[in-house]
């Protein structure tokens, strides 16, 4: 979720007129060739927060085409990603190279294993979070990424644009933020290549009016230009004087002239450039044509560097930096037998066959990414090897090949990232998005520390739906062979009941997507319409079906909607059915858990007491908490054991969460009892509960605290275990860790000693026994733990035992991620001698 407060204040972007739109792309656009200005990155972007909330959509790019960023148009706001860490953080996220990235954001570093750095920021006003912006660099083996000033200058961009926007919103003008709209795309500047001059020459009296420009391209300062032809003229070489003239004239003649050469002398630098002019029309008969107005163009060496390359024999071509070919060679075209003209404005490997492996897509990537060069081999069929060179630049790369003329390498064969032969005129298969891999490892990822169906539930409505910018879905589970709803979103109350209980049967696109095992996507209500006459579908303008088979048996379905029509081309059907896969395991391991969970909690609730004996002297309350994480059962316990000699109060642990624990729980909880009831001492009673572990199973181990109190004089006896030590509450409200002797942990040896400590107990004293659970913490020690316990019920206002139980544990129930379960069992000495 975002940062507390922020949406408070950020209304969904989808929520207000799109009238500004144009506005709103300006200030993005100006924003990202910021970022990268002040960064000196060679990429940037732009996301800002979808209508729900849930997604980020990429909203302005520069220097990387929207094409490079397949499958990172929309991104989860709760993935583990940079610029949604960004975002939901308000803190700078910065990696300096590849081997931070791989450290912080591992996933990410797998789905692109190239050498880059990148920086994001949090995009906002206020308490208003718009979205966050990101830089991508060309990282050095030992660069340090972004300095502090550069960093600060970002944030600084990120913070004007935040402020842009939210003067857009306030005036209704942000218009919308959905993947279905085109980010606002800033191409790259073009290299100044080519200069144009300008002029106006007047062909009587020989003025000439000059631009700047000209007056450069003919080496004339603009102030030092007196206005006459005669002075551009004597930078003319002699021999292109008469040929000047004569243009000229057929300009007067004919009414223009087109690309008339002219040599330039500089020094002695000469050049060739080119004059292109009309004669405008006369407003009247009584005026001659005597004025010539139009350009020079000065294409510097570029004509006759082309010119030298057309010559040679090896390929020479340019990409731009979505990967279409500008440039190619008549070389390239021999070299790949074929035609420039189907080269030209296509991907390589869309047209050629035998370089449609993805991996040569990915070395294009790399290097566009890292800005880094770039070789590789290619087999062109039937058994020539090519050696390809991609060298990066700001408006894409130049490229170069040529046969192999060395020795083929030695790792140069199966399983070297070198294209296969593939049959002339079959379908070339697709490279896959940039963000596929990230997608998988990261639904996977999620998946795997997903324990209970309802978990993997969650895990689907937070990372898959907004991930395709879904609004809708529907988690089935198939029983018995019928469909049972497990988990939906975005359906109106009681929409999907009439689907509950039915049996599988053609006729429904849940049941027809189960009984193919293929997934079934319906583009629009029109579609839908057709394949099911007279069936009512809901709001939704698309579908996707996506059978969840797991060990070739259906396990349930995921239905995801769509608000509009859309269409889901083939990168959207392999993701999507790769990522059911995904889900139908998880969902398959999620179901043997719950199944597992039933039984082992069912054990353990039968093994703790389900009520405390009423005693006359002492009250007694117990709370257990399971952990939050995992199997949700362990080995902690308590328990309060009546005696002919007062009362026995015990909490015990024993290593584990699983079913395992829970049973060996109940072997102690059933043998300290026994012990109890016959009368032993308390050391006795421990000592051989500890002898009867290591017969029972020298495997786990256990702690616990025992005290046997009697009612009437107020002394107890007390022997630890191995346990955390009791807290004793007096009646002035003093509070202490009893310091009292501990023997070893039970299970370690049957020679163990268990010494016993007296303690006197005043009315009104309250005494705490407890678990670990309750006072370890993540990055602190078990004795501050303890100390923290002291205190709380130390300073515990409540009125009654019960009331302060809750108290001690309110943190610890509204900790999520608590892995330890918890046993806690408070008692009060309140002789009626006292109380009268």
């Amino acid at each position: 979720m975002p940062p507390s407060g922020s949406e408070s204040s950020a209304p969904p972007a989808g929520t207000v007129r799109t009238c500004g739109t144009s506005e709103r792309d300006d200030a993005l656009r100006s924003a990202v060739v910021r970022a990268v200005e002040v960064t000196g990155a060679h990429a940037g972007s732009v996301f800002l927060v979808s209508r729900d909330r849930r997604s980020l959509v990429l909203s302005a790019v520069s220097g990387t085409p929207p094409s490079l960023l397949g499958g990172w148009e929309r991104i989860p706001v709760n993935s583990a990603i940079p610029v949604a860490v960004a975002y939901r953080s308000g803190r700078t996220v910065h990696l300096a190279g590849a081997d931070e990235t791989t450290r912080r954001f591992p996933q990410l570093a797998m789905a692109l294993p190239y050498a880059f750095g990148s920086a994001s920021v949090q995009v906002k006003a206020g308490n208003a979070v718009f979205g966050a912006m990101a830089v991508v660099w060309a990282a050095e083996p030992e660069g340090e990424g972004l300095s502090k000033a550069q960093r600060r200058r970002l944030r600084a961009t990120a913070d004007r644009l935040g402020a842009a926007l939210a003067e857009l919103n306030a005036r209704g003008a942000l218009g919308e933020s959905e993947a279905g709209a085109a980010p606002a795309v800033v191409p790259a500047r073009p290299a100044p290549a080519v200069r144009v001059g300008l002029f106006d020459w007047n062909l009587d009296n020989g003025t000439l009016v000059a631009d700047d420009e000209l007056c450069a391209i003919f080496g004339i300062a603009p102030a030092e230009f007196d206005g006459q032809a005669a002075t551009l003229a004597a930078k003319i070489d002699d021999a292109g004087l008469p040929g000047l003239r004569s243009a000229a004239r057929t300009a007067v003649e004919e009414g223009h002239v087109l690309a008339h050469a002219l040599h330039l002398r500089d020094g002695g630098e000469h050049r060739t450039v080119e004059l292109w002019g009309r004669v405008p029309d006369a407003p009247d008969d009584r005026q001659t044509r005597a004025h010539l107005v139009g350009a020079v163009l000065d294409a510097g060496t570029g004509m006759a560097a082309v010119e030298a390359i057309e010559r040679l024999a090896d390929g020479f071509f340019a990409l731009a930096p979505d990967g279409r070919v500008t440039y190619a060679n008549h070389g390239l075209a021999r070299l790949l037998r074929v035609r420039q003209d189907e080269l030209l404005g296509h991907r390589p490997w869309d047209v050629l066959p035998w370089l449609a492996d993805p991996a040569y897509e990915d070395r294009y990537r790399a290097t566009m990414v890292s800005q880094q060069p770039v070789s590789f081999l290619a087999r062109r069929p039937p058994d020539q090897w090519l050696v390809f060179s991609l060298h990066p630049g700001s408006h894409g790369m130049t490229g170069w090949a040529a046969r192999l003329r060395g020795p083929l390498p030695a790792d140069a064969g199966p399983g070297t990232p070198v294209a296969e032969e593939v049959a002339l005129g079959a379908t070339s298969p697709r490279a896959p998005r940039l963000g596929t891999l990230y997608r998988v490892l990261q639904l996977g990822s999620a998946l795997t520390e997903a324990v209970t169906a309802h978990e993997v539930c969650d895990v689907v409505d937070e990372l898959l739906l907004p991930a395709f910018g879904g609004q809708r879905m529907a988690l089935y589970l198939v029983t018995d062979g019928r469909l049972q709803l497990l988990s939906q979103r975005g359906y109106r109350k009681g929409f999907l009941d009439r689907f509950e209980g039915v049996p599988l049967r053609p006729g429904l696109p849940v049941s027809d997507a189960l009984i193919s095992g293929a997934p079934l996507f319906i583009e629009s209500r029109q579609e839908f319409a057709r394949a099911y006459p007279g069936f009512h579908a809901s709001e939704s303008g698309s579908w996707a079906f996506l059978p969840l088979i797991a060990s070739s048996r259906p396990v349930g379905a995921c239905v995801l909607g769509f608000d509009d029509a859309r269409r889901f081309l083939g990168d959207d059907r392999d993701l999507l059915t790769a990522l059911g896969g995904v889900i139908a395991h998880a969902l398959q391991r999620a179901r043997l858990y719950d199944a597992e969970f039933a039984v082992a909690h069912g054990l353990q609730d039968a093994l703790l007491p389900h009520r405390l004996p009423a005693l006359s002297d002492v009250r007694v309350t117990g709370r257990y908490l399971p952990g939050t994480r995992g199997m949700d059962i362990g080995g902690d316990w308590y328990d309060v054991i009546p005696t002919r000699e007062g009362v026995a109060l015990i909490v015990g642990d024993v290593e584990g969460h699983n079913v395992a624990a829970a049973a060996v729980m109940g072997q102690l909880r059933s043998a300290v009892r026994a012990f109890a009831t016959a009368g032993h001492r308390p050391g006795d009673v421990i000592s051989s509960t500890n002898r009867l572990l290591l017969d029972l199973d020298p495997g786990p181990l256990a702690s616990c605290c025992y005290v046997r109190l009697d009612p009437g004089s107020g002394v107890a006896r007390v022997v630890l275990a191995g346990h955390c030590p009791p807290l004793l509450r007096r009646p002035g409200g003093h509070t202490e860790a009893l310091d009292v002797p501990c023997g070893p942990l039970l299970g370690v040896t049957g020679a163990a000693n268990y010494p016993e400590s007296d303690l006197h107990f005043l009315p009104g004293s309250i005494l705490a026994l407890y678990t670990d659970g309750l006072v370890e913490r993540r990055g602190s020690d078990v004795v501050t733990g303890i100390d923290r316990l002291r205190a709380s019920l130390a300073h515990a206002r409540a009125a009654s035992l019960e009331e302060l139980a809750d108290e001690l544990l309110r943190d610890a129930r509204g900790s999520p991620n608590r892995t330890d379960d918890i046993a806690l069992l408070l008692s009060e000495y309140a002789p009626a001698a006292a109380v009268r």
